[in-house]
């Protein structure tokens, strides 16, 4: 038996090393899939990461802020508009669209490769909220980088003295194409990413499917409305989520498209948003059955 060293009373316990247990609160799923939603969208703009990390994304604003500052900068000289608003995200697309392509594996690759969703999941965190946490800063960050330069543009029109009522309902419309737009990226983006562990493949693959899926959709209204088939065309719009978004956006808010320059009307226009509601529903359900086989293992 130990004897009492410098008078202190023997405890008995030879494997105590200085540790001292938690009585703190804990956090609850709520709490913990909000720090997760704040490290997603801090990490799709490189905060908390290296230098190397914050290159690309902030490369991209710079990118899709730029125009809108020059369109500002002319109109604000010739006193008179050069680009609707709800013009502005088709006209920089491609920019939401590498975006997405970086950071929606960064988001969830890199967890499934190295094999560390078990270790969120032994918290009260459950697949559905880290799924949930992914998709709301994924969302985020998209749908910021989209909506900066149309309140630009907006100021822009305001300081040109453009009505003020027409300005505010064409940046509500453009404010509506993005939120749908970067929610139809988010859930295809990370969809594909949750599939391809590995990142440069996940990005690779979005890249693939985005802008080749434009570049389909794209051709075949061309094509279409070269032989008047307004219908067809506008149908033709459901093999990209970018000319989709357009034409649902167009239907419910009489706004201009790239290729179809008809307004869609009431059958047509209620396909495109039924056609985007599944979508968005199907790639839900797809993104939880693939996590719920992950949290199985």
């Amino acid at each position: 038996m130990s004897s009492p060293v410098n008078g202190l009373p023997n405890s008995g316990v030879i494997h105590n090393i200085g540790y001292r247990r938690y009585e703190g609160a804990r956090l609850d799923s709520f709490n913990i899939a909000k720090a997760l939603y704040s490290q997603t969208l801090r990490g799709s703009y490189g905060i908390g990461r290296g230098i190397v990390a914050k290159l690309f994304p902030w490369f991209l604003v710079g990118a899709i802020l730029l125009p809108a500052f020059i369109i500002m900068a002319i109109m604000n000289f010739q006193k008179q508009p050069i680009l609707e608003i709800s013009d502005y995200t088709m006209f920089v697309q491609a920019v939401p669209a590498l975006f997405l392509a970086v950071q929606a594996p960064h988001a969830v690759s890199r967890d499934l490769r190295f094999g560390v969703m078990p270790l969120y999941l032994s918290r009260p965190l459950t697949y559905r909220g880290y799924v949930h946490a992914k998709i709301a800063g994924v969302w985020t960050g998209l749908f910021a980088l989209m909506a900066a330069p149309l309140l630009i543009l907006y100021l822009a029109n305001l300081l040109i003295k453009l009505p003020f009522g027409d300005s505010t309902l064409d940046l509500g419309a453009s404010l509506f194409g993005c939120a749908l737009l970067a929610a139809l990226f988010t859930m295809l983006g990370l969809l594909i990413a949750s599939v391809t562990p590995r990142r440069g493949l996940g990005v690779a693959a979005i890249i693939a499917v985005l802008m080749g899926s434009f570049g389909v959709a794209s051709f075949a209204q061309t094509f279409l409305m070269e032989f008047g088939s307004t219908s067809s065309a506008h149908m033709a719009g459901m093999l990209s989520p970018v000319t989709l978004y357009q034409g649902v956006q167009a239907f419910l808010f009489d706004t201009k498209q790239t290729l179809v320059n008809i307004r869609p009307d009431l059958a047509i226009g209620g396909v495109l948003t039924l056609v985007t509601i599944a979508i968005l529903v199907l790639s839900y359900l797809l993104l939880m059955a693939r996590y719920r086989k992950v949290s199985s293992q």
